[in-house]
């Protein structure tokens, strides 16, 4: 069953300067994120996205944890995946959430993500 739906637009030249503050990364990507993002500056704006889009699924957007509780990582063909920690995975335990569908678009000016969350009722 379908529990909830995240949706977010995120400007790449905002994330492109948020970065440049060792705080800011620290408080919403996980070490492995950054490392990613060492490698692909373009990772911080489309995991950004996820990370509001998924919060968003979840019913409570960043007002009930950080965004560094939600970490976004992609498989060896590319395709994106969640991992939840914290505060997020509490919630998402509480919600009985089962599987989080996640798909990230990115252009030169904006990353796109879309997210579904399932339980198994």
């Amino acid at each position: 069953m379908i529990v909830g739906i995240g949706v977010d637009v995120t400007e790449t030249d905002k994330v492109y300067k948020a970065i440049q503050k060792d705080s800011f990364l620290k408080k919403c990507y996980t070490i492995k994120e950054q490392e990613l993002i060492n490698k692909r500056k373009s990772s911080a704006v489309c995991n950004f996205a996820g990370k509001e889009a998924v919060s968003k699924a979840l019913g409570t957007g960043f007002s009930k944890f950080f965004p560094v509780d939600i970490e976004i990582l992609r498989e060896k063909n590319g395709k994106p995946y969640v991992n939840l920690y914290g505060k997020a995975k509490e919630i998402a335990e509480r919600l009985g959430i089962t599987k989080i569908h996640i798909s990230i678009s990115d252009t030169k000016e904006i990353a796109v993500a879309y997210v579904v969350v399932e339980s198994k009722d």
